[in-house]
């Protein structure tokens, strides 16, 4: 499972979730974008956080920099001010077969760099992508749309 963090879904704010949740508007929702996950199940809902949050039961600990989320309790503690100290609000995820993925990345479909916590929550959402390739020491304007081996 994978989620896309560069995608925000320009219309939808995490205030109009909640409305159609009823959950009640608080401080800390507002300007939230929702973001869009990926195009597998694209009306769930997840909130990718920092480590610092934990829903007993309910929380993914994916290390201890992140964790994921989908329940409703982490909706209203964030806009009450007591949810993690950042996050994203995903709707949908990017799935792939067994195995797939792993073709991908061999046949070159993928650069992978680590997820740190600068690019995935501090970076702005437009050069978020140019930010996890400064981390892997590649100039964009370097990259080719034909792949090879050397």
């Amino acid at each position: 499972m994978g989620l896309i963090v560069n995608k925000p879904v320009p219309d939808l704010k995490m205030d109009d979730l909640l409305d159609q949740l009823e959950i009640p508007r608080g401080s800390g929702s507002r300007g939230i974008f929702a973001h869009f996950g990926g195009p597998v199940e694209r009306e769930r809902g997840f909130v990718l956080h920092s480590g610092d949050y934990d829903a007993t039961g309910a929380t993914m600990r994916v290390n201890a920099a992140y964790g994921m989320t989908a329940t409703r309790d982490i909706l209203a503690a964030i806009t009450d001010g007591n949810g993690p100290a950042v996050s994203l609000l995903m709707l949908g995820y990017a799935g792939w077969g067994p195995g797939q993925l792993e073709q991908e990345i061999v046949h070159n479909g993928w650069l992978v760099s680590d997820a740190t916590t600068e690019v995935v929550f501090e970076a702005q959402t437009a050069t978020k992508w140019q930010a996890a390739l400064k981390t892997l020491g590649v100039d964009p304007i370097s990259l080719s749309a034909t792949g090879g081996r050397a």
